[in-house]
């Protein structure tokens, strides 16, 4: 007597399947939202363009507001986890750098969602005011990560606060320039790129005296020419010993 199959698990049991789902809830919204609008778009109505029942809908999301951004909180687990993973004796800013490349490659591998969010969130100021506290969720993970690495150093806590935002500024702007190209640029060269010039300016040579401390104060949405800049001219500026 043959076994019988080894029964498939359906969409939506398993990690993978979960994320499907939710992307297609995602793309089911997002294209209500432009035809009719975000404020007048329902989760009925959601549901209905995905073919599932408003109960199947909140056992994915809490909100129509969270279907814009269908695996944030997953994304920052996975981020978490690889942070956690690092090599003890690994460059921090390179851990940080190939992390940030980890993100990168998250939203390249939903291209529809990624550019219909975009589109949407240059409409909508709450759901542009929501993906900015989900960015300042990373920055604070990076800085939280770097400030354990650099715990025994000399304005270790400052650095990585610096350092956190320099790279998420760096990552930002590479992802904003591919969103606003359509997905033409060639965004994880681009990001390589730009995370070597960060890694250069904060990993210059400094004194062995420290005397002086910098204070910086940079915007998420700041291109990382820009944060090199205004670090590298407050550094010229400090008196030499």
């Amino acid at each position: 007597m043959s076994e019988s199959p080894t029964p498939k698990p359906r969409a939506g049991r398993t990690a993978q399947g979960r994320r499907r789902v939710r992307g297609e809830l995602a793309l089911a919204a997002l294209d209500l939202f432009a035809e009719q609008g975000f404020e007048a778009t329902t989760v009925d109505h959601i549901a209905e363009a995905a073919g599932i029942s408003r109960r199947t809908f909140f056992r994915y999301f809490r909100a129509k507001e969270d279907v814009v951004f269908p695996s944030h909180d997953e994304r920052l687990g996975e981020v978490v986890d690889l942070l956690d993973g690092a090599d003890p004796a690994a460059d921090p800013l390179r851990v940080l750098a190939g992390t940030a490349e980890v993100v990168l490659d998250m939203y390249l591998a939903e291209p529809a969602v990624s550019l219909k969010r975009f589109a949407l969130t240059r409409q909508v100021p709450s759901l542009r005011d929501k993906e900015i506290t989900s960015i300042d969720r990373y920055q604070r993970v990076f800085a939280r990560f770097l400030r354990a690495r650099y715990a025994d150093r000399p304005g270790g806590e400052l650095h990585a606060a610096v350092a956190a935002a320099a790279v998420v500024a760096a990552h930002n702007h590479v992802l904003r320039q591919w969103l606003k190209s359509g997905g033409a640029r060639d965004a994880k060269a681009e990001l390589r790129t730009a995370l070597d010039s960060v890694h250069a300016a904060l990993s210059a040579p400094r004194p062995a005296e420290q005397d002086n401390v910098v204070v910086g104060v940079l915007r998420t949405a700041a291109p990382p020419d820009a944060v090199l800049a205004q670090l590298e001219h407050a550094l010229r500026d400090l008196p030499q010993h």
